[in-house]
């Protein structure tokens, strides 16, 4: 296999990736709190490590890829203060906490199926592990280095610093964090300020609760990712992925769990994409300034010039170095568009060609070795790009009649701009699909509006013909005081 380096956030520097267990990889990444709509800062981490497991399995390794689901615990200050988000979302709209979590589950699966993303092996809840997490807790007691304080239980950072070193991650000390950290007013259970919650005793109001030794309560937002990754890909695992925002204080919070329940920090490769802004400030829901996966693919929020297919989406993400911050615009997003439409139609352009009878060029035979080269150091994708772009330019030299491409070149560039770009990258064509749902939609209003024309001249056995002809054509239609609906049937 290649030799492939990895940026170690632990180690602060590239390091030969070697898996523990030989040809498997164990991937754990942090998923989304399902709570809102999908957007743009989402679909970083989500291409950045779809990305990762594509090398990897293209390398000849097999990958367990684990990506969470957080459904319970975590508040809205993301520390230990304030109404967990889901339960928050639920009372606004009057579900019950899991149509939420099933609601907004559902809303980001699609989005993740639109930009081409693998679905994980395996997608846990936190919801779903609340005895993994319990056992998590007893184990922190027991071995010294957690409290329980009027049937909430925390993390005692004091007495892990004093065995092992807390910040070691982030590259903050505890002096400073206490220095930086607010001091208690006397309201919390909490030895120290800088302590976090492993268990939660529930608020008569809160909803989401679950019996234990110490309270009906929630496990902390911290916790869940310990427990699952450790049941899903053992004590000891390949990589740990996330944001850069999940740095400090949640991943440093979960390699002080790790630590102080196995005596070991279970992660031997921490990995950090960088954060998607627009104008220089990080986009977030927090912030106001997030723009849904959605709107993007419609076109519909205000700051958007145009709609941008999800490959467009896709292709902007992978022109940056994922360690890399990202600015959006309009303008960044068309330059996308562009150069996105540039290899797709060299890859086309190349079906149709025919080898001459000429020698291969060495040129062609080296930029495949150039590819690897960048997407085995670091994932550098921008590189891997601007050596398919040279790809691209040896396609239209043929297509112009200045160039002749031999069959091994054509070989070389079909892998490039078929397999790098489309299994690798996951650049592909748009989906027919979805081509033609836009198709149909438009058709269907169509005949809709001609039966409504047919209906308000009185013209019944038209406006029934079409009603009949759509059922037959599997589609539904119901007239309602506000128009009419329509329901495709499979």
């Amino acid at each position: 296999m290649r030799n492939f380096y990895l940026y170690n956030s632990l180690s602060r520097k590239k390091e030969l990736f070697e898996p523990i267990h030989p040809g498997l990889v164990g991937l754990y990444v942090c998923g989304p709190t399902v709570y809102g709509d999908a957007h743009l800062g989402h679909a970083r981490p989500a291409i950045t490590y779809d990305v990762l497991t594509r090398l990897f399995r293209n390398l000849g390794y097999k990958v367990r890829y684990v990506r969470n689901i957080t459904d319970v615990g975590h508040l809205e200050n993301d520390a230990d203060e304030g109404e967990d988000k889901i339960a928050k979302k639920a009372k606004l709209e009057q579900l019950e906490p899991m149509e939420v979590v099933q609601t907004y589950t559902l809303l980001f699966h699609e989005a993740m199926r639109k930009l081409n993303t693998c679905p994980p092996s395996i997608e846990p809840r936190a919801s779903g592990h609340i005895i993994e997490q319990i056992d998590l807790v007893k184990q922190l007691l027991e071995n010294g280095f957690a409290y329980e304080s009027n049937g909430s239980v925390y993390f005692d950072v004091d007495a892990y610093n004093r065995s092992y070193q807390y910040g070691v991650l982030s590259g903050r000390n505890l002096e400073d964090i206490k220095q930086n950290t607010r001091d208690l007013d006397g309201q919390t259970d909490k030895r120290n300020s800088y302590d976090f919650a492993l268990w939660k005793k529930a608020a008569p109001e809160h909803i989401m609760r679950w019996p234990s030794p110490w309270s009906d309560g929630f496990p902390g937002w911290h916790l869940e990712c310990s427990a699952m990754s450790a049941k899903y890909l053992g004590e000891e695992f390949d990589i740990h992925g996330g944001g850069m925002d999940l740095l400090f204080p949640h991943h440093e919070c979960e390699l002080a769990q790790n630590t102080a329940s196995r005596g070991k920090g279970g992660v031997k490769y921490w990995m950090h994409n960088n954060m998607i802004t627009i104008n220089g400030q990080k986009m977030a829901k927090s912030k106001n300034n997030f723009i849904s996966l959605e709107q993007l693919f419609t076109g519909s929020h205000s700051i958007l010039e145009q709609a941008y297919t999800p490959m467009t989406v896709r292709f902007f993400i992978l022109q940056a170095h994922y360690r890399s911050t990202l600015d959006f615009s309009n303008e960044a997003l068309q330059a996308a568009e562009k150069g996105l439409a540039k290899l797709l139609q060299a890859a086309r352009d190349l079906k149709a060609m025919t080898p001459a009878a000429t020698a291969a060029h060495e040129e062609v035979s080296t930029l495949r070795e150039k590819v690897y080269e960048a997407l085995c150091d670091d994932l550098n994708t921008p590189i891997a790009l601007s050596h398919l772009f040279e790809a691209v330019r040896w396609v239209n030299l043929a297509k112009d009649g200045k160039e002749k491409l031999s069959a091994e070149d054509i070989q070389i560039l079909d892998e490039l701009l078929r397999v790098i770009l489309g299994d690798v990258l996951g650049v592909a064509e748009e989906e027919v699909a979805d081509n033609n749902e836009q198709l149909l939609d438009g058709l269907i209003e169509m005949v809709l509006a001609e039966r409504k024309e047919a209906k308000a001249r009185k013209d019944f056995a038209t406006s029934d013909a079409i009603r009949d002809r759509l059922k037959e054509l599997g589609i539904q239609i119901k007239d309602t005081r506000d128009g009419t609906e329509w329901t495709l049937c499979k």
